[in-house]
């Protein structure tokens, strides 16, 4: 029976505290300590430490499987969560820096006592000579003995993490020991006695006579194992160990008569009564777990790296689940106002979009034509406006020589110091606009026009919307970002659409055996596509806005490329039907967008349906950025509920009056900024004395209500 303080973590933790993103999560509040150990203990500054599909270490990285610290939150023991999490990144850093058996040497001549051959002189890599020397078991027993060593040798810096693992490992002695042959007894002893978690006479007492014995025999052996100066000598010290075993008859001698099947079998006997036992306690790092494992940890980096003719990226060819898990466990977590919080993958757009530019400037000039949107001099009379408000610095008005408009009267009241007028006051605003857009693929269906047919329009107006928009923001020299969302497998920027199809089958199916019921939410992720970003150049976002157009336009064409040249062609079936999360979202660009520290913010989310979340979710989140001093305008496409959760909304039915909504509602938002600058300007008060917005460029001529005027409280 087990005793209270010994529980499980099973036990202590909910279920989504032990799934494995939360685990990675939890690993990830550590890592900058994780990291900073590494290096020291590696003595290189410059070693990058970090999560992936396969364990591997080389000289310059170490990457770190997140099933190790997953298996960690099975045991039992009297420790917490946190210092699981933090006791398994050292010991797996520990045996990463530390492990490294690629010195070639002679086989030692004390190593084969019984051969009267001379051997080689040939050098060879340390795992060969042990094998050699004494088959599997000895093989076993080295790494078990070199894995104590190590951690005995590097922890000693952390003595709180020694201590977890120690309540770790002593809490699954017992059972281990209860269930280990002899031989898998002595393993066992020999491990937790040079690790430190046990000493001799505590083994002893828990071993059957013959193993108390061979202990006894061993004491000085595992003394020295605790200050052996290398692997090398670890192993002369494990097989040392390993025929004192066989001379307390804790391993049967080989037949002069046996065969080489019999004698394999033997062999592999041998080595699982010490694997068993030792791995039933001991926390198993792959990299130590067989020969096999630590030469795919140490070499499998450098063979990826020479295959591609480029140094280090060592998730290429690994397993699909752990990889997504990665990279939802790794996403930002966005907060809500209500409290609640997710995860939000945010990334660029994949770059192939880029190759549909030619034919989606086309397409988009087509549009703007049929549509009636002015694709040039969009700002209008924004223009010289602007002009006005960012010239000279921070300073306005009739300053540094300009001569005063009354400078007549001046002259006549002889207030000669008054000709050139000096403003002092700073009005000099800066501006910064994002425009999210529903990216999933109901915005590609197809719609009602007033023709009475039908055809794809949301996404296509949407998107001419963007570049639109993008060439007043352009042409104002005002900030400005453009991004998709949706939720669905999560698309990366390099992506093909044969790369982006092979990728989703394989992890979704990978997700299933490994996750049962949780693969469906990590496959389908919310998503935040950034298609151009504050920082960027507007040419240099472009044609992936252009080839953006052409996708959603021509969605049947679009598709019928990808199928032509599927590893050309961007991801178009990164567009799956979902529900969004528009909160998520929207809070996220509402911090990039904050970030920016312009005086005068506006938000434009357009969408098609209602979010996945729920309305007062969304309504909560957007008062929020709307009390932070950004304007949020909420723009439905075929759907009124945008009006239940935004203050500033415009819903619309047609493509024209889509985009529209969009450049209108931007260009009131920015003439209204600077009708309430506070300099008393000649630019300004001309802003004030005419209805600006009854004279926007290609404004609707209906009678509707201005979408950014300030609602009631």
């Amino acid at each position: 029976m087990r005793r209270r303080e010994e529980p499980l973590l099973t036990e202590i933790l909910p279920a989504e505290e032990r799934a494995v993103e939360a685990v990675v999560a939890r690993y990830q509040r550590v890592a900058p300590a994780v990291t900073r150990f590494a290096r020291s203990l590696s003595g290189n500054a410059e070693l990058r430490v970090r999560l992936g599909s396969r364990t591997s270490a080389s000289p310059g990285e170490i990457v770190m499987d997140p099933g190790v610290f997953q298996a960690a939150y099975t045991r039992r023991a009297p420790v917490t969560p946190s210092e699981v999490a933090l006791a398994a990144a050292l010991h797996e850093t520990v045996h990463l820096v530390a492990t490294d058996f690629d010195e070639l040497r002679p086989l030692p001549s004390e190593w084969f006592p019984d051969t009267d051959e001379p051997l080689s002189e040939t050098p060879v890599a340390l795992l060969v000579a042990v094998d050699r020397a004494g088959g599997p078991a000895a093989e076993a027993m080295f790494l078990a003995v070199e894995d104590a060593r190590q951690e005995i040798q590097n922890l000693h810096v952390y003595p709180g993490a020694r201590s977890v693992l120690g309540d770790l490992y002593r809490a699954s002695i017992p059972a281990a020991m209860g269930r280990a042959r002899p031989m898998g007894q002595f393993a066992l002893a020999c491990f937790l006695t040079v690790g430190g978690y046990q000493d001799v006479d505590t083994a002893q007492a828990a071993s059957d006579p013959g193993v108390t014995m061979a202990l006894e025999e061993a004491r000085e052996l595992i003394d020295a194992a605790r200050e052996a100066p290398g692997p090398w000598e670890t192993a002369t010290i494990a097989l040392a160990l390993l025929a004192i075993a066989r001379a307390h008859g804790l391993l049967k001698e080989a037949s002069p008569t046996e065969s080489h099947t019999r004698q394999a079998d033997r062999e592999e006997a041998e080595r699982e009564q010490i694997d068993d036992a030792v791995d039933a306690v001991r926390m198993l790092s792959p990299i130590l777990r067989d020969a096999e494992s630590y030469d795919a940890s140490r070499h499998s980096a450098e063979q990826m790296a020479a295959a591609a003719g480029r140094k280090g990226d060592t998730d290429e060819a690994g397993d699909p689940a752990t990889d997504q898990i990665l990279r939802v466990s790794e996403a930002p977590d966005v907060y809500l106002p209500t409290g609640q919080s997710g995860k939000l993958i945010v990334c660029r757009i994949p770059d192939r979009f880029d190759r549909f530019a030619e034919p989606g400037r086309l397409a988009s000039a087509e549009a703007a034509r049929r549509w009636e949107v002015a694709q040039r001099h969009v700002s209008g009379e924004l223009h010289p406006l602007f002009v006005a408000n960012q010239r000279r610095g921070l300073r306005s008005g009739y300053d540094a020589g300009d001569l005063s408009p009354y400078a007549a009267l001046f002259l006549g009241g002889g207030l000669y110091q008054r000709m050139f007028e000096r403003r002092a006051l700073p009005i000099r605003r800066a501006y910064a606009v994002s425009l999210l857009v529903d990216g999933s693929a109901s915005m590609l269906q197809p719609r009602p026009l007033p023709t009475g047919t039908k055809a794809p329009w949301a996404m296509p107006a949407a998107t001419l919307g963007a570049l639109t928009l993008a060439r007043l923001c352009d042409e104002l020299q005002v900030e400005f970002e453009v991004a998709l969302f949706n939720r669905a497998f999560a698309a990366r920027p390099e992506d093909s659409e044969r790369s982006f199809v092979t990728r989703l089958n394989a992890t979704r199916g990978a997700l299933r055996r490994s996750q049962g019921g949780a693969a469906d939410r990590l496959t389908r992720t919310v998503n935040h596509y950034v298609v151009k970003s504050f920082e960027q150049r507007w040419e240099e976002a472009e044609p992936a806005l252009a080839g953006l157009f052409w996708t959603a336009a021509k969605p049947a064409e679009a598709a019928t490329a990808a199928r032509k040249d599927p590893e050309q062609s961007p991801p178009v079936s990164m567009f799956e039907k979902a529900a969004n999360v528009d909160e998520l979202n929207l809070s996220h660009a509402a911090e990039r967008l904050a970030a920016r520290r312009s005086q005068v913010r506006m938000l434009v989310v357009l969408a098609d349906g209602m979010t996945r979340g729920s309305i007062e979710t969304l309504t909560a989140s957007v008062d929020a950025v709307e009390d932070s001093g950004t304007t949020v305008l909420g723009i439905g496409i075929g759907d009124a509920t945008v009006e239940a959760a935004y203050s500033r909304s415009r819903v619309v039915a047609q493509p024209e009056a889509l985009t529209r909504a969009m450049i209108d509602g931007v260009r009131s938002a920015l003439r209204r900024s600077i009708a309430i600058t506070g300099g008393d300007t000649w630019w300004g008060n001309e802003g004030r004395l005419y209805d600006l917005p009854a004279r926007a460029e290609g404004a609707s001529a209906s009678p509707a209500k201005d979408p950014l005027a300030t609602p009631p409280r």
